[in-house]
């Protein structure tokens, strides 16, 4: 007979408290006939343990003999049942002479997967992270050289930070000359090529990713808030882009359903787009899979990654190890975890004072969509002047070190911004707040911003809060740094990682030129933009902590 070791336990056989152990011997496919026994069986005989506290699925086999023979090695691999071949026993079903002695297998689940069972594949580049980051930087490697590249998740695309915006393409929220302007400009332009490409591909790039060049209104209520939209747009000129100053009126007419009274303004930013990134994403990764026939493109989902692979000689990181896989990246790794880029970070580094701290914090954000909500249209994407305020604000850093400051970890804040989407639906948001990594629904939340919503569109003050029916809450952890810069480039002190991480709400903005200049980086290519400013040299490194330090 053929002996199946089953994956299912019936909890009422496990008798005999916590030192008992039962056996289990059955023929294949005859789960009638499997026979429990309390006492070990006979020498000449397979012997299996089964723990009481087994858990009911499977989690490891150990061998008590270091070098298994191949059937055995099948056994352990085997992702079903483990069966023993019919040829290694006699008609009896006891051992045939051909089969080494084995003690036991015993069963249990452990704390960690062994690397025994782990699956082993090599790459040119490893990505951490299927945001639209990581994607990018897939699909740049993909299409700039001849490099095969590996992106991991512990999810799945789009089911972070990526998903939840409202999808914005603006400069509207960006200053001229500051650090992030020149990254922000270079990307949106990318974006703006590959719609063109589209286009010239006989392709909707609106049916394809959402694409819509709607421009921006970004609202002014106060003299004050007026008077720096004035400078803004004049900024923008003397950069030689299209912004122009509204008066209460001429907003008006472009935007009926709003209502802001008439000591109000805009500044109104016509090259400004949005995009859906569910869409974007798909249209993203379905490119990068074209080079999987061909094996430069393989993706691991569901499947954290664990800990860095660092050479023993030179302290080099050679890739890393998931909870089912080690994926080894000749040339690069690349973390682009988002707000989870911190706290990977410290799991990979072994020392935990070794000097580096990337303090990225997840910023958590709702949106409240209205579903083919037809009682306001929209004609472009708008955004009260606070948002920029709100954006920026920062948590103190001490707080972000220590954690021992909670009310300040909760810090939130909430301002307009409404947009329509490709599906006609209406937008609502934002909020940001500190609370750690919770995803929970905050009802208070989502009444601030309806509520807020309202001082602007008459429409909406008539609505009840409870509008469940129609309705879907985005929330997005934003990886948050507390200098407002994302962080690009190389580790110091452990050569072949990279960092891109840490874009918070401009995310989709960013990620193209994130993309170019981190597959730049990777082949040595010269900077299209200046990437000083994300250097974590000089940032967030007080130490050396390569291996030995």
């Amino acid at each position: 007979m053929d002996v199946v070791l089953s994956q299912n336990l019936v909890p009422n056989l496990l008798k005999g408290g916590a030192q008992s152990k039962l056996y289990l011997l059955r023929p294949k496919g005859e789960i009638g006939k499997s026979t429990y026994i309390d006492h070990p069986p006979p020498p000449s005989q397979l012997d299996i343990s089964l723990s009481p506290q087994v858990s009911k699925r499977m989690a490891s086999i150990s061998l008590s003999s270091p070098k298994p023979s191949p059937e055995l090695r099948g056994l352990l691999f085997s992702p079903g049942p483990a069966v023993l071949p019919r040829s290694l026993f006699n008609s009896r079903g006891t051992r045939t002479r051909s089969f080494r002695k084995i003690r036991s297998l015993e069963v249990r689940r452990p704390r960690s997967v062994t690397p025994v069972s782990l699956q082993r594949s090599e790459h040119d580049v490893v990505v951490v992270g299927a945001g639209i980051i990581g994607l990018t930087i897939a699909r740049q490697l993909l299409l700039s050289s001849s490099l095969s590249v590996a992106v991991v998740d512990a999810g799945v695309p789009c089911s972070g930070a990526t998903g939840a915006g409202q999808g914005y393409i603006w400069l509207a929220n960006k200053t001229p000359g500051s650090d992030t302007w020149e990254l922000g400009m270079r990307s949106k332009q990318l974006w703006e090529e590959l719609a063109d490409s589209m286009k010239r591909q006989g392709m909707d790039p609106l049916d394809v990713m959402g694409w819509k060049k709607t421009g921006s209104l970004l609202i002014g209520k106060t003299s004050s808030e007026l008077a720096m939209l004035e400078l803004r747009v004049n900024l923008f000129n003397r950069a030689g882009l299209r912004a122009e100053y509204l008066s209460s009126s001429s907003l008006h007419s472009k935007e009926p359903a709003l209502e802001v009274g008439e000591e109000s303004g805009a500044a109104f930013f016509p090259e400004d787009c949005q995009l859906d990134a569910f869409q974007a994403v798909a249209f993203i990764e379905k490119g990068n899979k074209y080079f999987s026939p061909e094996g430069r493109y393989a993706e691991f989902y569901n499947n954290p990654a664990i800990r860095l692979l660092r050479s023993e000689r030179t302290g080099a990181v050679e890739g890393i190890q998931t909870s089912q896989n080690i994926l080894y990246g000749k040339k690069a790794v690349v973390v682009a975890a988002g707000a989870w880029s911190g706290s990977l970070m410290k799991s990979f580094i072994e020392k935990p004072n070794s000097g580096l701290n990337v303090p990225v914090k997840p910023r958590k954000g709702h949106l409240l969509v209205l579903e083919k909500f037809n009682k306001i249209h929209l004609n472009h994407g708008l955004m009260e002047v606070g948002y920029i305020d709100h954006q920026a604000a920062t948590l103190p850093y001490t707080s972000l070190a220590s954690e021992a400051d909670e009310d300040a970890q909760k810090l939130s804040s909430i301002s307009m911004t409404a947009t329509m989407d490709s599906r006609e639906n209406l937008v609502l948001g934002s909020s940001r707040q500190f609370t750690g990594f919770s995803t929970e629904v905050d009802e208070s939340i989502i009444k601030q911003i309806l509520n807020r919503a309202g001082e602007f569109f008459p429409a909406l003050r008539a609505l009840s809060c409870d509008v469940s029916q129609n309705r879907k809450i985005r929330i997005g952890l934003r990886p948050y740094m507390p200098d407002g810069k994302p962080v690009i480039g190389p580790v110091p002190s452990l050569p072949n990682l990279l960092l891109a991480t840490g874009h918070e709400g401009s995310g989709l903005l960013m990620a193209l030129g994130t993309a170019e200049m981190v597959t730049d980086m990777i082949l040595g290519n010269s900077d299209k933009v200046d990437c000083t400013p994300f250097s974590i040299q000089g940032r967030f490194c007080s130490l050396d902590y390569s291996e030995g330090s």
